[in-house]
């Protein structure tokens, strides 16, 4: 039996050659997020975004919700994948980052179909769920502080809609979930999530071993 491929960046090279569809709008939010702080590090690798906007696609989702957007890029390639009329909610808790994405939105000519909460996710998921409802969104991506993986999770949750599909990222967390010395809050969350999707018997899951650990989730009928 064929094991798991060890990504060289030779290999790395050949697949973003192959594979990766890539624009100038869409490169051009990377080079800006890649400038900032920790910016490489937190945003959305290429070969991420586009499989986003794939799953958005094949799902039909026509609503989004989005937990942490950062400066926006997954936004950008979700929005993009939407139908017309189609819409996503995207939630952080400042507006200085967000900021830097609207005018790569207003380039793409999706604003419109872009709502950006400001404020903690906790609180927005309760305030989501008292406008809209259960069941309100056909797909969830996570992508957040990780100590609160386990909260997002069980509050967005309830937004899905039976049968719709949940996107944790970095769910392997730059692999410090299997190194038992790893006893941050942060890595804490992510392995607390983990072990609840496992044990969760509303979804099926399958945790793939792309970027940082992508999982998808999705919730039983």
């Amino acid at each position: 039996m064929a094991q798991q491929v060890t990504p060289t960046q030779e290999l790395l090279d050949y697949i973003r050659g192959t594979s990766l569809r890539d624009d100038e709008l869409l490169a051009g939010l990377r080079a800006e997020t890649a400038a900032l702080p920790a910016g490489e590090a937190m945003q959305v690798m290429a070969e991420e975004g586009q499989l986003l906007a794939l799953l958005v696609a094949l799902t039909g989702a026509r609503s989004i919700l989005e937990i942490g957007t950062f400066t926006g890029y997954s936004t950008l390639c979700m929005a993009r994948a939407l139908p017309p009329g189609g819409e996503l909610v995207t939630c952080d808790l400042t507006e200085r980052w967000p900021a830097i994405g609207a005018g790569y939105w207003e380039q793409a000519e999706v604003a419109d179909r872009i709502e950006l909460r400001i404020g903690d996710a906790v609180e927005t998921l309760a305030k989501l769920t008292a406008e809209r409802g259960p069941e309100s969104f056909d797909l969830v991506f996570i992508d957040a502080d990780k100590a609160n993986y386990p909260r997002y999770y069980e509050g967005s949750f309830a937004l899905l809609r039976p049968g719709g599909l949940l996107v944790v990222d970095n769910t392997l967390f730059f692999g410090r979930v299997a190194d038992p010395a790893a006893q941050d809050p942060d890595t804490e969350g992510v392995r607390e999530l983990n072990a609840a999707l496992y044990a969760d018997e509303r979804v099926d899951i399958s945790l793939l071993t792309v970027a940082d650990g992508i999982t998808l989730v999705r919730k039983r009928s």
